[in-house]
């Protein structure tokens, strides 16, 4: 019998399906739907907790699991519980601090879309303004020129509607809510962004969607490229009406998303060559030794989720 291309979870009616959309030996990363937190296993408060929910499937012998004969998967990173799109476990303690590694030391590139309330004024910038916890809220963070943390991130217009703007947003740092806050600094609050400024008295959902993930394996040393379906989305905030899927071909915002990602895979093909280096072979997804993964683990660069 084949191993099933998702993640389930629950029991009967509430059963959701969580769609893989890459794995090997090391990681699994799913589509984490929106509504999902990622809080340690022990926090009970909210029954949306999707680390202690992936636990107490593998835990009750579910055929995903068993079928990949797994008995461990932690995330390696986060995303807020709002936030759509590619997240990454790791399969063995040793895998989630290796690509936890990744994220830390920024050689794992992350590439989001975002629907945002206004015109930008340019087509592309980079916003570099510095980030701390807002001391009169709870849960908020606010640009600190002084005392933040440095956070960067590169944002490109894709397409222009009245309304609204689809952006894409590429996170060099990992601060906590880093694209939300940076968006609303600049005036474009994302849309649904009930925190930042960005909501509409409707009920509209955040419009922010994690879409990429690109790494070099660090056990195998081989190019990893991790994508979630973007159609969806861009229908739902009216951004689909000309294209025909990422890889279709067609105009409108879905090829404007599927051009920006083949201009980076040409640079970072550029790159490689460039750089021409020689790599060894490295340990295997088990073998980090000596190196303990606590209850904070698991947070990539350890500032909780970017987006």
């Amino acid at each position: 019998m084949a191993k099933p291309p998702y993640i389930e979870l629950g029991q009967g009616r509430q059963t959701e399906r969580l769609p893989i959309l890459h794995e090997d030996r090391a990681v699994i990363a799913i589509d984490k739907p929106r509504g999902w937190m990622l809080v340690p296993f022990t926090w009970q408060k909210t029954p949306w907790n999707l680390q202690a929910a992936i636990q107490s499937s593998i835990g009750a012998g579910a055929y995903w699991a068993r079928s990949r004969q797994i008995r461990f998967l932690r995330y390696v990173h986060r995303l807020d519980a709002d936030t759509s799109g590619v997240l990454l476990f790791g399969r063995s303690p040793g895998a989630v601090q290796s690509l936890g590694d990744l994220f830390e030391s920024r050689r794992m590139r992350k590439r989001y879309l975002a629907v945002v309330r206004g015109a930008p004024a340019d087509d592309a910038w980079v916003c570099r303004l510095k980030l701390d916890k807002d001391p009169a809220q709870v849960g908020r963070m606010r640009g600190d020129p002084r005392r933040g943390k440095d956070a960067e991130t590169a944002f490109k217009v894709l397409e222009r509607r009245e309304g609204g703007t689809l952006v894409e947003a590429v996170p060099v740092t990992g601060r906590t809510h880093q694209i939300r806050v940076h968006l609303a600094a600049a005036g474009l609050p994302i849309l649904g962004d009930t925190l930042y400024g960005g909501a509409d008295g409707k009920g509209t959902p955040l419009a922010l969607r994690a879409v990429e993930l690109a790494y070099v394996d660090p056990f195998t040393r081989r190019p990893v490229r991790v994508q979630a379906p973007v159609e969806a989305f861009l229908a739902e905030f009216g951004f689909a009406g000309h294209g025909h899927g990422a890889g279709g071909g067609g105009g409108g915002a879905a090829a404007s998303v599927e051009a920006s990602t083949a201009e980076d895979r040409g640079a970072k093909r550029g790159a490689r060559v460039e750089s021409g280096a020689t790599r060894e072979r490295g340990p295997a997804p088990g073998g980090v030794r000596g190196r303990r993964v606590g209850r904070g683990s698991g947070s990539g660069a350890g500032e909780g989720a970017v987006g």
